[in-house]
């Protein structure tokens, strides 16, 4: 007697599947949601990868298969720490996020438990130079 593969289920159903079936092992669970195949020789193929991710998707985690590394370096988490010799560092990946370059100057406003960096216009910091050498001279 063989059987038909049924549709494999998915989201809310998926999870109220595997909250009934909590007692049997994985792969009997698995099988009871849909995600087996049936092999030439009449075996039973139970594909645990998609059952998880599956799994994983009704329970609202991302899976971004655009999202893989391309093993150079760590991906960027907005966060930083400051190191032993009491600097911070802004890493690589951020400024060419920004679009910035070498020589690019920026204003440093301390707040209550936070910094801001403010970019600091070229033409603008030359001008506002231009007018303080002109004020001193007058």
């Amino acid at each position: 007697m063989t059987e038909t593969p049924m549709t494999p289920l998915t989201g809310k159903a998926l999870l109220q599947k595997v909250k009934e079936l909590s007692h049997l092992p994985r792969r009997e669970t698995a099988k009871r949601c849909g995600y087996y195949t049936i092999t030439k020789n009449d075996q039973t193929r139970v594909n645990l990868t998609d059952f998880y991710d599956a799994v994983l998707g009704a329970k609202g985690v991302p899976l971004d298969p655009e999202g893989t590394k391309d093993g150079r370096g760590r991906e960027p988490t907005f966060r930083v720490s400051v190191h032993k010799n009491g600097q911070i560092v802004i890493g690589a990946t951020y400024t060419q996020t920004m679009g910035l370059r070498p020589g690019d100057e920026f204003e440093i406003k301390l707040g209550y438990k936070h910094i801001h960096l403010k970019q600091v216009d070229i033409e603008a910091a030359e001008n506002s130079e231009e007018k303080e050498l002109a004020a001193q001279e007058a």
